[in-house]
């Protein structure tokens, strides 16, 4: 069986973030790209906000997507290499997000989606780092390993998006992770 309207206004919306943007997407792009009427996406969605909002917490949610497929191994390396990967390749996608984080200072339902998205991205995050499945991570790991690990992302994102030439490779990025670990304080 086909693809009702809802499900085919989400694959629009996907196509549209990655092509478009968030910002630059329009109701008639959505409708068009779906092949359905503009009014399906009031009907489904209540607005293009709500579809778009969707369709990028889906793409986030797929995770092989937005960073390609984890290696599994749990080495950072890898991981690094493929996040700058998906950095440039998938520009829009990335602007979109943080696209959808500003607008969400602004939009509290919005801002409570992405909350729970960056939550969930602190798991992930510490399920790629450590090779350990996210339902069994402790709590401790995945406000350490990953809320670090997603702050890292984020900063590295942005300099992606702004200044590829000068932003750092996956090597430098291990190698000043090893630099700052020299000047840790000692635990207490």
């Amino acid at each position: 069986m086909g693809m009702g309207n809802r499900e085919k206004l989400l694959e629009a919306a996907r196509q549209c973030l990655f092509d478009k943007g968030y910002e630059r997407t329009t109701v008639r792009d959505l409708a068009s790209a779906a092949g359905v009427s503009m009014a399906a996406i009031g009907y489904h969605f209540g607005s293009k906000e709500a579809l778009l909002n969707q369709a990028l917490f889906e793409a986030l949610d797929s995770g092989g997507q937005a960073f390609g497929p984890s290696s599994g191994d749990s080495d950072l390396g890898s991981l690094w290499r493929r996040l700058i990967e998906a950095f440039s390749a998938d520009k829009t996608f990335w602007i979109a997000n943080l696209e959808t984080v500003l607008r969400a200072q602004r939009d509290a339902g919005l801002r409570e989606q992405v909350a729970a998205g960056l939550r969930q991205g602190r798991s992930g995050m510490a399920r790629e780092v450590t090779g350990t499945a996210e339902s069994e991570l402790s709590e401790q790991t995945i406000r350490t390993i990953g809320s670090v690990q997603l702050a890292l992302v984020s900063g590295l994102m942005m300099q992606h998006l702004t200044d590829p030439e000068s932003a750092p490779t996956a090597e430098e990025v291990l190698a000043g992770l090893r630099a700052l670990a020299a000047h840790l304080p000692e635990e207490p």
